[in-house]
């Protein structure tokens, strides 16, 4: 076993990576660091204030305007402003107020009329008025009871188990590109591969222990960061650790089969560089890394559920998050095989030592 060429490249490249500091940090340090930046930034903290502000001058009715905002500064929820028309509008048009309300007519809450002017495509701007008419309802009928809030915070609901998954799936993207593709290339380059071709060993031999010597690492990278994770954010698995073991190991090998194949003809680093950039970045914004992949048309999705980032993250979200089984994300397993295989076969064809 210690002579045979699958053996030797394999460990060849274990050397070569755990001999370079640089490559080590970009493994396992960059993905944590990444993890605790966002952690810190999507962090349970108390929901912001809705500003809403109220005309109050000359030109309306003053008294309403500050009756009104009595009212309003009642909710702790709202922070309410008291100014003229033109610095209102200026303040809606900057986005420093969600809403701005105006007295049409009348001396008082309960004769003046008002009037709502606000942007319809900010979110912000729709939760300030409805949490005005709610508030303004419910002090005109009093007699409702007040509805008890019950908060809940538990683990798989947060933004950071939504992100975790995600970090892993392009973690898992680009050290199989970067990892698989950039190496071969850089060969190419410094003229290495010349000499790999005179050795006694096979094709598929070279490729192969590329492929094993990334899946390794991918495999002790996710570990790192799901402990991380789990002692920072208490970020747990719900679901088959079987199940999310295989999915990771699967994806490293789709992965790792697309990266051989943007590789095997390119001859220069601008050229991987550009290949590789044009397959991850559409996937970085429709694969659902930072937000549901259903934010996009309908029409694209059947092209979305397709793509091997995509099938990754929802993989992962489903078994971290949601406790699914291996059958559960059976589609995921097939959408990854099918990419890992046939991206594997096309480059052993295509392949070129020089």
């Amino acid at each position: 076993m210690n002579r045979h060429p699958l053996y030797q490249l394999t460990l060849a490249r274990f050397r070569e990576f755990y001999r370079e500091p640089a490559a080590v940090f970009w493994v396992y340090g960059f993905p944590l660091l990444l993890a605790v930046a966002l952690g810190v930034a999507f962090r349970d903290r108390p929901v912001d204030k809705i500003t809403v502000d109220i005309v109050a001058d000359a030109a309306g009715g003053m008294a309403a305007a500050e009756e009104l905002a009595t009212k309003l500064r009642a909710n702790e929820q709202l922070k309410v402003n008291l100014n003229p028309d033109a610095t209102a509008k200026m303040r809606l048009r900057t986005a420093k107020t969600g809403l701005v309300i105006r007295p049409v007519a009348g001396d008082s809450v309960v004769s003046a009329k008002w009037e709502y002017q606000l942007d319809p495509n900010r979110p912000e701007c729709v939760l300030a008025r409805n949490a005005v008419d709610n508030l303004l309802l419910r002090s005109e009928a009093p007699q409702l009871p007040k509805p008890q809030d019950i908060t809940t915070d538990e683990p798989g609901g947060r933004y950071i188990d939504f992100l975790l998954p995600g970090l892993m799936g392009t973690n898992l993207m680009g050290g199989g590109l970067f990892g698989v593709g950039f190496v071969i290339v850089d060969l190419r380059v410094r003229k290495l591969l010349k000499r790999f071709l005179a050795t006694p060993m096979k094709k598929h031999h070279f490729l192969l222990s590329l492929l094993i010597s990334r899946l390794v690492f991918v495999m002790v990278e996710i570990g790192v960061l799901l402990v991380f994770a789990n002692l920072a954010f208490d970020v747990t698995v719900h679901g088959s650790w079987f199940a999310l073991l295989a999915l990771v190991f699967v994806s490293g090998l789709s992965f790792g089969g697309l990266g051989l194949l943007i590789a095997c003809r390119a001859k220069t680093i601008e050229t991987v560089s550009g290949l590789m950039n044009a397959v991850m970045l559409p996937m970085y914004v429709v694969s659902g890394v930072f937000f549901p992949s259903d934010k996009f048309p309908d029409i694209v999705q059947p092209l979305i559920q397709l793509l091997p980032l995509t099938a990754c993250i929802d993989g992962l979200r489903a078994i971290i998050n949601d406790g699914a089984s291996f059958a559960d994300v059976s589609r995921s397993f097939l959408v990854l095989l099918a990419w890992g295989v046939g991206s594997f076969a096309i480059a052993m064809r295509l392949f070129r030592w020089r």
